[in-house]
């Protein structure tokens, strides 16, 4: 139970002013019109603090520290978990006005950004040096690279490079008590003790403020191949998964799942056109990137036609431009139709083992039509990687619960998580014992302590400091 806070001081947010400028702290009216009719995250905090430099995120938190005043760290808010929301006598630190590119080093391939340069931003900075940040997903528009480190974040192309955790070579972060530790690290390798930039990687913004990172690049892909194909069975998707993955040599890209009941929400009259028959359960999104157009197209065919050949899906369509490759995309990206639809709107992100998705998928399904026989789900998500999102409409606002152990409990017998990319925040955090146990939470709260003993930053979400 979250007890009413007091109001944050005004002698405070004088304070606050002093160190960031007039216009870098936002009252009253300012705050309740950031984010009208924002559905993720409640904004209710009393003023939104937004330094410009690491110097100042060191100021603003040592006068919070000291008045023990509780601060939310928030970042592009495109988030799913609620690990940004706030409530009256809480403070918002916004890092949107420290988006500077200071560096692209196209020599060691590495890019040093301010925590509020948005992914988006970023990539096409990059485009003019032949060079790339591979982090894809659906807010690539909004997203900050900060908020991408503080929520791990993951996306379609984890397949090939990985998650944000993976691509990232150095941070700077500001703990509790506003000290500043920078490890800028540009090296792949670098094992001089202890990886502390792990630490505050999907940590949500609870142990410190991520203000600046050095990313890892890669080489720009020229050239692009994709498909969609559909399945009778769902064992024909994951042996296509090995095939096409040991096939195409490393430049598997993306390997996205939709099953029939997303497919059939996105497709049809007034919304994307269906390339494929709709009476299918199981339909894959495969994309390749390289480097050689013609040569990669004849690899990608050569591959896709043995698959056909031994059964691994019943038909596809290739690509043959990129207008036909952003179509079929939207059917996988293109959120508003299942939304709509789905009402109540319940939205997951879990993960496990790629052999355990069928059984998987039909126990959801069971227990959610057993409760609620006019429910609607659908399933989609990145099966390479072994992350499934699940879209739930059934019951009613107070049925939140019960829809959630319909997906999550499930995923206690089979060592699931209930969080493959989107990070606990408050809206997972009654379920975090489905995936970590007692010592690792034990752990986890350690660690909070020693990092933030006031319980002054992003308190409440992931886990509670106090019993």
């Amino acid at each position: 139970m979250q007890h009413a806070l007091p109001a944050v001081p005004a002698a405070l947010i004088e304070q606050l002013r002093a160190v960031v400028g007039e216009t870098g702290v936002l009252t009253g009216e300012e705050v309740a019109a950031r984010y009208p009719g924002y559905f993720m995250d409640r904004i209710a905090a009393d003023a939104i603090v937004r330094p410009r430099t690491t110097e100042e995120v060191s100021a603003v938190l040592q006068l919070c520290n000291a008045a023990g005043q509780p601060v939310v760290v928030q970042g592009g808010m495109s988030g799913w978990v609620r690990a940004t929301q706030t409530k009256a006598g809480e403070i918002a630190l916004s890092l949107e006005r420290m988006a500077d590119i200071e560096e692209i080093d196209t020599v060691n391939r590495t890019a040093t950004v301010q925590a509020g340069v948005i992914l988006d931003t970023l990539e096409t900075a990059l485009a003019e040096h032949g060079l790339t940040f591979p982090l894809d997903l659906g807010g690539r528009g909004s997203c900050q690279l900060g908020g991408n480190a503080s929520t791990n974040a993951g996306g379609m192309r984890v397949i090939r490079y990985g998650m944000m955790r993976e691509q990232v070579l150095g941070i700077e972060t500001v703990l509790a008590d506003g000290r500043v530790i920078s490890s800028l690290n540009q090296m792949i390798k670098n094992n001089a003790g202890y990886d502390l930039k792990q630490l505050f990687i999907g940590s949500e913004g609870t142990l410190g403020v991520i203000t600046r990172l050095v990313l890892r690049l890669r080489e720009r892909p020229t050239s692009s191949n994709t498909a969609i194909v559909c399945a009778s069975d769902f064992s024909q998707i994951v042996d296509l998964l090995r095939f096409v993955d040991q096939g195409l040599g490393g430049l598997l890209s993306a390997f996205e799942l939709i099953d029939n009941n997303f497919y059939n929400v996105n497709t049809g009259a007034g919304k994307h056109a269906g390339p494929l028959a709709s009476d299918k359960p199981y339909y894959a999104i495969i994309e390749m990137l390289g480097s050689q157009q013609d040569r990669d197209s004849e690899l990608f065919e050569t591959v896709l036609g043995e698959a056909g050949e031994r059964g691994y899906f019943d038909d596809a369509v290739l690509a043959r431009s990129e207008t036909q490759r952003e179509q079929i995309w939207n059917i996988r990206e293109d959120l508003e139709h299942v939304v709509r639809e789905f009402q109540p709107f319940y939205a997951f992100d879990v993960s496990l083992p790629v052999g355990r998705m069928q059984d998987y998928i039909a126990a959801v399904t069971e227990k959610l039509k057993g409760r609620w026989p006019d429910g609607k789900i659908a399933f989609l998500g990145h099966m390479g990687d072994g992350n499934l999102h699940i879209a739930i409409g059934a019951g009613g606002e107070d049925d939140r619960h019960g829809v959630e152990a319909c997906v999550y409990e499930p995923l206690r017998p089979i060592g699931g998580s209930i969080s493959a990319e989107h990070g606990i925040g408050l809206e997972k955090k009654p379920w975090l014992d489905v995936s970590r146990s007692a010592d690792e939470r034990k752990l986890m709260k350690d660690i909070k302590q020693l990092l933030d003993p006031g319980n002054i930053l992003n308190p409440g979400k992931i886990l509670d400091l106090h019993p």
